[in-house]
C-alpha cells in the first residue's frame, strides 16, 4: 500500500505523521509526506519520501515576513487564504498519483478530499485534539487567530465558525474543484471531515466526550519512538543534583528573549535548577550561571521522567509525553488546543493551566508551587500508568487493514 500523509504547522503538528510513516515503512508499506520545507532535511534522513507543501513555518524566515505583510488587511489575508488551496491543489494531486489513501492531518487540509474524490481512493481526516472535530460537547478549532470565547454556545460557535468558513475559504475551494472537473460543494468544514474522522488522542488525557459514537476512531496518541541518547552536557547537568524544572514552548516562536530570566527565577524560586529549551525562540541565559542549561533539539521522552516539572506551550505533542511521563504540567496555553490541554490537566490532577500567556515570575512560581507537591507527582505517575503507547501503531493497522480501533 502507498499512502500520502498531508500536513501544515510547526514541529508539533508535522512529528506525529512523520511517527506514522516511519511505522507504515516498518511493516512493509510505502508513505509519501507532504509538510513545510523546513522539514524536508529531518524527514528525509528517516527515509520517508517527502513532498514541500507551502512557505517555510519558522518565524523570521522571509515567507514569514512575507504572511504578516498580507496578513495586515482583509485583502491580504484572503490573498493568502486563496494562495493556501490553490498551494494545495497544486501540490497533493500529482504527490497523490499512484497512492491508495490520502490522508489530511489536523487543521487547513482543505485540499486533501477533493484530491481524494478526484482520484477514486480513500480519504481520512484524523486531529489531536477532541475540540477538534464537532460534537454535542465541543466545536472545531476556529480559524487561525481567533481565540476560544467564553460565554459563547458551542453550536452556535461551530455554526458562526462554518460560515466564517464558508465566506473565507468556500469560493477559492471550488474554483480548485471546477478546475480539476469536480462540482461545487456546500460546506468547507464538513467536505474537509471524513466520514469517520480520527482522534489521534490518548483516550486517558484526551477522550472523545461522547462514548459509544462510531462516528469517530480514537487511536491514541502517534509517537515516535526516540531512542537518541541525551546529549552529554544535558546528561551531566541531569546527573549533578535534584530533579529540575523543564522549559519550554515549542515552535510557537512568540517567546520574548526575557522570558528566560523568568523561566530561571521561577525555579530558583523553589530551589531547583532549570533545563531551558529555546526551541524556535533561540533563547539564551548569560554565560556563568551553573543551575540552568540552555537546549535545542533533545529526545524529550528520555528527558521528561527525569525534571521534577515540565512548563509548555500545550501542544498535544508535549503534553502527551509529559503525560506519559508521569511528570506534573504547567501549561501556557497560546491559542487554539493548547487551552483544551492546559484545562484538561488540571482536570485530571496532573498540573496547572497558567491563565496568561506572559508569564512572570511570580506567576510562574505560583504555578509551580501548585504541581511541586508530592500528591500531584503520585497523581501524575498513576495517569501516566494508564495511558497507551501505541496509538501509531494502531492507526497504521487501521490504515492497511481498515476496521475500527480496538476498545
Amino acid at each position: 500500500m502507498r499512502v500520502l500523509l498531508s500536513t501544515i504547522g510547526s514541529r508539533g503538528d508535522v512529528q506525529p505523521v512523520v511517527a506514522l510513516a516511519s511505522r507504515l515503512r516498518e511493516i512493509g508499506h510505502e508513505a509519501r509526506l507532504c509538510a513545510p520545507p523546513d522539514f524536508r532535511e529531518w524527514i528525509e534522513g528517516l527515509g520517508v519520501d517527502f513532498v514541500p507543501l507551502g512557505p517555510e513555518v519558522r518565524p523570521g524566515t522571509r515567507p514569514d515576513s512575507e504572511f504578516r505583510r498580507l496578513g495586515a488587511t482583509p485583502e491580504g489575508r484572503q490573498q493568502l487564504m486563496d494562495g493556501t488551496v490553490a498551494t494545495q491543489f497544486e501540490t497533493l494531486l500529482p504527490a497523490a498519483d499512484g497512492c491508495d489513501v490520502v490522508l489530511g492531518w489536523s487543521a487547513l487540509q482543505l485540499a486533501a478530499p477533493s484530491v481524494a474524490e478526484k482520484l477514486g481512493i480513500r480519504h481520512v481526516y484524523a486531529v489531536f485534539s477532541p475540540n477538534q472535530l464537532p460534537s454535542g460537547q465541543h466545536a472545531p478549532i476556529p480559524l487561525p487567530g481567533v481565540e476560544p470565547r467564553p460565554g459563547v454556545d458551542n453550536h452556535t460557535l461551530w455554526q458562526q465558525e462554518s460560515q466564517r468558513w464558508n465566506e473565507q475559504w468556500r469560493p477559492a475551494v471550488n474554483s480548485n474543484r471546477e478546475s480539476i472537473g469536480l462540482p461545487p460543494i456546500e460546506d468547507v468544514l464538513s467536505h474537509m471531515n471524513s466520514p469517520r474522522p480520527w482522534l489521534a488522542a490518548d483516550p486517558v488525557i484526551g477522550p472523545w466526550p461522547e462514548p459509544g459514537d462510531d462516528g469517530v476512531v480514537q487511536t491514541g496518541a502517534w509517537l515516535t519512538r526516540d531512542i537518541r541518547p541525551l546529549p552529554p552536557e544535558l546528561a551531566r547537568f541531569l546527573d549533578a543534583g535534584e530533579p529540575p524544572v523543564f522549559f519550554g514552548f515549542g515552535s510557537t516562536g512568540t517567546a520574548p528573549a526575557e522570558v528566560a530570566e523568568v523561566m530561571l527565577a521561577s525555579a530558583r524560586a523553589h530551589g531547583r535548577r532549570a533545563v531551558i529549551s529555546s526551541g524556535w525562540s533561540d533563547l539564551e541565559l548569560p554565560a556563568g550561571a551553573e543551575d540552568v542549561i540552555v537546549i535545542g533539539e533533545a529526545n524529550f521522552q528520555a528527558l521528561f521522567p527525569r525534571v521534577a516539572a515540565a512548563v509548555h506551550h500545550g501542544g498535544s505533542g508535549t503534553t502527551t509525553v509529559t503525560s506519559i511521563s508521569g511528570t506534573p504540567h504547567v501549561i501556557v496555553p497560546h491559542r487554539y488546543d493548547q487551552f483544551y490541554w492546559a484545562q484538561r490537566i488540571e482536570e485530571l490532577g496532573i498540573g496547572a493551566e497558567h491563565r496568561s500567556t506572559s508569564p512572570t515570575v511570580e506567576s510562574l512560581t505560583a504555578a509551580l508551587d501548585r504541581v511541586l507537591r508530592p500528591e500531584v507527582a503520585a497523581r501524575a505517575k498513576a495517569v501516566a500508568a494508564e495511558m497507551a503507547p501505541n496509538g501509531v501503531e494502531i492507526a497504521a493497522d487501521l490504515l492497511v487493514n481498515g476496521g475500527a480501533a480496538p476498545a
